[in-house]
C-alpha cells in the first residue's frame, strides 16, 4: 500500500485553493485543438465533491443561455491548469443536486462571509 501512496502522491497537486460545496469557482482547463493548446475557463457552482486523494473530483454547474451545464473535473488532472475560488457559498448540504430543478433566483446560493 505504501507503494501506491508514494506513486499517487507524486502526481497530486501541491497547492489547491480552499474549495467547498456551494462555492463559485473558475476552472481553467487545457483544451487541445490539433497541434495547438489553449486554456478555456469554466465558471460555476460546485454541487458535489467525490473521492479523495488522487481520484478526487468536483462537479461544477452553470446555467448558460437558459440551459444548465454540468462538468466533472478531476482535481489533480494535468488537464486542469488552475482552480480559483470566486465567491464562497453558505450551504448545509454535501450535495446540491436540488439546484438542477431550480432556475432564476431560486437557484442562487447565499454568500458566506
Amino acid at each position: 500500500m505504501d507503494l501506491v501512496k508514494a506513486l499517487s502522491s507524486q502526481y497530486m497537486k501541491a497547492e489547491l485553493p480552499e474549495m467547498r460545496v456551494g462555492d463559485t469557482v473558475r476552472v481553467h482547463v487545457r483544451i487541445k485543438e490539433g497541434s495547438r493548446e489553449r486554456i478555456q475557463v469554466f465558471e460555476g457552482v460546485i454541487i458535489a465533491r467525490k473521492g479523495g486523494g488522487i481520484g478526487e473530483s468536483i462537479t461544477v454547474r452553470r446555467v448558460s443561455y437558459g440551459v444548465g451545464c454540468e462538468k466533472v473535473f478531476p482535481v489533480h488532472s494535468p488537464r486542469v491548469a488552475d482552480i480559483e475560488t470566486v465567491r464562497k457559498g453558505k450551504v448545509r448540504r454535501a450535495k446540491l443536486y436540488y439546484l438542477r430543478e431550480r432556475f432564476g433566483k431560486a437557484a442562487k446560493v447565499k454568500e458566506r462571509l
